[in-house]
Parts: C-alpha cells; sequence; structure tokens
C-alpha cells in the first residue's frame, strides 16, 4: 500500500519507528517530515499528507504529533479526509469499518512504537464495512461541498 506519513518534532521519533516498521511490511512509504526533533509547524505537514491522500495520490496517510490534536484539526480540514485520532486497536478498527478513515493520527505523548505497530497494523488491514456505514460517510463527505 502506498502511504504518506508525516509529523511534527513532537512526533518525530514515533514517525522514524513506524516508517522503519512499515517499510519492512511492504509498504511504500513517503516521509514528509519533519526530518529532525527541531521545532516545526504541524500544520504544514499535515496538510501536505492530507492533501496528498485526498488527492488519491496514496491510499492512506498517517500523522503524528504530542497530542494528535493539532494534526487531527488540520487534517480533517481538508476536503476529502476522514483523520481518526485513534490510541487503541479497537478504536482504530472501527474507524475503519464504520468511518472509512483515511488518515491515521497518533498522539506521541500516549502511543508508544510498539502499541502504534499494532494500531497501524489493524487500521492499515481493516476495510470499511458498507452498509448504514457508507451512507454515513457519504453525509460526512457531503458536508465538505
Amino acid at each position: 500500500m502506498k502511504i504518506a506519513i508525516g509529523a511534527d518534532h513532537g512526533g518525530y521519533k514515533l514517525k522514524e519507528s513506524l516508517v522503519r516498521f512499515l517499510k519492512k511490511r511492504g509498504h511504500t512509504i513517503k516521509d514528509f517530515g519533519t526530518f529532525s526533533k527541531a521545532s516545526c509547524d504541524y500544520p504544514v505537514i499535515g496538510y501536505q499528507v492530507s492533501k496528498a491522500v485526498a488527492k488519491k495520490k496514496f491510499s492512506r496517510g498517517i500523522l503524528i504529533c504530542t497530542t494528535g490534536i493539532g494534526m487531527s484539526m488540520t487534517a480533517n480540514k481538508v476536503k476529502g479526509v476522514r483523520a481518526a485520532l485513534c490510541n487503541r486497536v479497537d478504536i482504530a478498527r472501527l474507524s475503519r469499518k464504520h468511518n472509512d478513515a483515511n488518515v491515521l493520527v497518533f498522539a506521541a505523548k500516549a502511543v508508544p512504537s510498539a502499541k502504534a505497530k499494532k494500531i497501524a497494523t489493524i487500521w492499515l488491514s481493516t476495510r470499511a464495512s458498507g452498509g448504514r456505514h457508507k451512507r454515513r460517510v457519504r453525509q460526512i463527505n457531503k458536508i465538505d461541498s
């Protein structure tokens, strides 16, 4: 799967760990930065990743910041993006099944690397359910219009 990934300085370490993990699992990764622990502005990176996913250049996106809140707010401003801040496997699974989330957001302060890898694995492998959930996703998409 083609995945766009990005983080601010607070999520840099977790991003690096996830990039290595996902590449080993055979995914194609485009890293939008940041590329160091130096302070940076999360909206710039969050927007770049989200815009690339919305334009369907990538199947999914992953964003990381200290709390996950800033990246979530940024991502969900982009038409066509349904970003989900997930800190548990069950929530990640449901974000895909029920909401067809296309951007996964992590709070680096709350989700250690091993847990993030489990969450990402489930999130990337879960399909959207369709049915009544598809109808609701269409309603969300209408709000973007």
